[in-house]
């Protein structure tokens, strides 16, 4: 059995997510379709992130093991040939040991959130970012995000369904920067909590909109209570966008 590492990308609106669901079609599900559908084999592919409905990536990681000899281009082509009906790619494939796992050997992960800042409708972005009309004071957004970076109980942000073992999480990175019409806001950290960087995010729209200062929201921080969260920004703007590894995924000589 070999174990292959993919770098896949995904539109997620059409998804209920990674994951699984009764409810409806999932990422996983129609990647491990593409798999059966080339090898006829009936394998789970885990990841790098369990991204929820509607949350795109350009670069979330799975695994894969396959029985039997295949080339690693082999299986990128053919997994993206089941795939042409769906918005999933599979960018690259490569072989790695098996002590590698998508989910358990990432060292960080890097996540953007696009806002789109304009009174006029999205039409392009439509699903693909928020659209928020009021003005925006990214500078003091940036004061409050600062708040948010280094090792906190971040309860406040944590979906009540989170089932992380501790709300205590460092963040590294919490960057805001205004491109045009365009902010984007890139967090970085070892692992998030469930809706920890949409929770962050509605809550630095209060302080760049004026509604809280960035005092406001280390009261909210410290509160360490959900009740305490401002509104959580949608899916749409959320993307996935790379996942470090310290060695654990480098290729294996076949």
């Amino acid at each position: 059995m070999a174990r292959f590492k993919l770098i896949i990308e995904y539109d997620g609106t059409e998804f209920v997510g990674w994951q699984h669901q009764k409810n409806g079609l999932s990422v996983q599900e129609v990647l491990e379709d593409a798999v059966f559908a080339f090898s006829g084999q009936r394998t789970r592919i885990q990841a790098a992130g369990r991204t929820d409905a509607g949350v795109h990536a350009t670069h979330q990681v799975g695994h894969v093991d396959l029985f039997g000899e295949w080339r690693t281009d082999t299986v990128r082509d053919a997994m993206n040939a089941h795939l042409k009906r769906k918005a999933v790619s599979i960018l690259e494939v490569s072989q790695v040991s098996d002590l590698f796992n998508a989910r358990i050997s990432a060292r960080k992960r890097h996540y953007l959130y696009r806002i789109i800042n304009r009174r006029a409708p999205l039409t392009l972005d439509v699903n693909r970012a928020w659209h928020v009309k009021w003005r925006m004071d990214t500078a003091l957004m940036q004061v409050g995000a600062d708040v948010l970076i280094g090792n906190h109980d971040f309860t406040t942000f944590r979906a009540a369904e989170c089932q992380a073992a501790s709300p205590v999480k460092t963040l590294d990175r919490l960057d805001i920067e205004r491109v045009g019409l365009e902010i984007q806001i890139r967090a970085s950290a070892r692992s998030f909590l469930h809706h920890q960087v949409r929770s962050m995010v509605g809550s630095l729209i209060l302080v760049a909109t004026g509604k809280w200062t960035p005092g406001d929201l280390r009261l909210a921080l410290d509160a360490k209570d959900r009740a305490r969260c401002g509104p959580m920004a949608p899916p749409d703007g959320l993307y996935l966008i790379g996942v470090d590894y310290e060695g654990a995924d480098h290729p294996v000589e076949v």
